[in-house]
């Protein structure tokens, strides 16, 4: 191979080995990108690789940072996570929760399914996946282990509806993702509602018929009350603000309203007054949750302008041409290209945050996928229906790799919050079955592109 080729290489095996000397991850993407610089002009200048990479180079990263800076897209990542963080605040959840656990109190496996449907309501609100296992893992996880719920179920629940955030509306990832591939967030954001509601689905149909074939795992809660007219009412009253919040601002984005943007900042400024409606927003509270917001904001920002550098960098090695001719040369077509790409993604889903991912490896095999025939068909509308479609592949197997043992980051989060005796095999246990639903999505995302097409196309025709 040529010098460049094995720069590249060393390039990307470099940034995998500093991520675990514990510098944050920005600081590594950037230093690694100005040591490569260097090397490679020193190899451009001392054997005649014939790399053109100088140092000159970096000055092309200043007019790239302005134009993250300059991305008024971007401006709807601040106000989700306000909105976000606001919600967690607002005790929205812990009286769903509640409500839900009356209204469903006779059906077996009914706070089982009351957490998943929590689930999708903060992937709806919130978007960020720590979160939302944190919260659901503090409310509901003592409350399924007293009312008797097996330890495996009752962590895969919680673990399961956690991730959602990543793949329903209003997820930053796909924030994130339309911005890097060059994709409409709205688009995105359409697309990801089928499988984000087949993924909840299939959760909530394995709970129930785990409940009825092994009724031990989830049992009635002793002495529970049929739930009547006050239980729906209750359940409407703590559910209709939460709803209309979120309608507010997929509702405004999907019928073309409002943008991203516009709708991000209309769902900060209600989550605020929700919270404030239910006294659950002082000043104190006000400055902590806008602290928190400032510092997630910065450390993704942060990461932006790291993974700006190193994609740069690795660019002007050649990196995007050795991958291609990499996976090229496989000689697997199309279909077997996909699940070779789909594959790495799940790996590199163990050792990097999808930030990295999204940032830095999607733009390296995109262009791989555009060029492929894979017999996604135009949709009215969509400029890369094929990409598109891609995305949410990308979305999906990363959802799944964060729950896969031994590394998942939703398993790291939700250990944190467990209870001292549950065990760390339990946790595992309890989260295969959901990495089985997730990898069934995937094959119907795989086989049925229309599931992610079709709700774009609709909206533009």
């Amino acid at each position: 191979m040529a010098i460049e080729e094995w720069l590249v290489l060393a390039m990307l095996a470099s940034f995998i080995l500093l991520l675990f000397s514990g510098f944050p991850v920005a600081w590594v993407l950037g230093g690694v990108a100005v040591l490569f610089t260097a090397l490679g002009y020193l190899a451009d200048s001392t054997l005649d690789a014939a790399t053109g990479l100088d140092y000159n180079t970096l000055g092309l990263l200043v007019g790239r940072i302005f134009a993250i800076m300059d991305n008024w897209v971007l401006v709807a990542i601040p106000m989700f996570i306000l909105m976000g963080l606001t919600l967690e605040r607002s005790g929205v959840a812990e009286r769903m929760m509640g409500s839900l656990q009356q209204l469903l109190g006779n059906v077996r496996g009914g706070l089982a399914v009351s957490v998943t449907l929590i689930g999708v309501v903060l992937a709806a609100s919130t978007g960020i996946i720590g979160a939302s296992v944190v919260l659901l893992g503090v409310i509901s996880l003592p409350l399924m282990l007293r009312q008797g719920y097996a330890a495996p179920l009752a962590l895969g629940t919680v673990a399961g509806a956690g991730c959602l955030g990543i793949l329903i509306p209003p997820s930053i990832m796909l924030v994130i993702m339309g911005d890097t591939l060059g994709l409409s967030v709205g688009d995105l954001f359409m697309a990801a509602v089928f499988p984000g509601l087949l993924l909840g689905a299939l959760y909530l149909a394995y709970i129930l018929v785990t409940a009825t074939l092994r009724p031990g795992q989830a049992p009635l809660p002793a002495g529970t009350a049929a739930a009547g007219p006050i239980g729906l009412g209750r359940l409407l009253r703590d559910l209709l603000p939460a709803a209309a919040l979120i309608l507010a601002v997929l509702g405004s984005i999907f019928a073309g309203i409002a943008t991203v943007t516009e709708a991000s900042g209309v769902g900060a400024a209600g989550a605020l007054l929700l919270a404030w409606g239910r006294r659950r927003l002082d000043l104190q509270q006000l400055a902590s949750v806008l602290q928190q917001t400032l510092g997630t904001t910065a450390y993704l920002f942060a990461i932006f302008v790291g993974a700006t550098a190193f994609s740069l960098v690795l660019r002007e090695l050649g990196g995007d041409e050795l991958i291609e001719s990499l996976l090229s040369g496989l000689g697997l077509g199309d279909w077997g290209l996909i699940l070779v790409v789909l594959s790495l993604v799940f790996i590199l889903g163990f050792f990097l945050d999808w930030i990295e991912i999204t940032l830095i490896v999607l733009p390296l095999l995109a262009p791989l996928v555009v060029d492929m025939d894979l017999g996604v068909g135009p949709a009215a509308g969509i400029d890369q229906p094929q990409l598109l479609w891609f995305a949410l592949l990308v979305a999906l197997t990363l959802q799944t790799s964060f729950l896969t043992p031994p590394v998942g980051f939703a398993l790291f989060y939700l250990k944190g919050v467990c209870p001292p005796e549950v065990r760390l095999a339990d946790l595992y246990r309890g989260v295969l079955p959901f990495i089985l639903l997730q990898l069934l999505a995937l094959g119907l995302v795989l086989a049925f592109p229309a599931l992610v097409t079709w709700l774009p196309a609709r909206a533009y025709g």
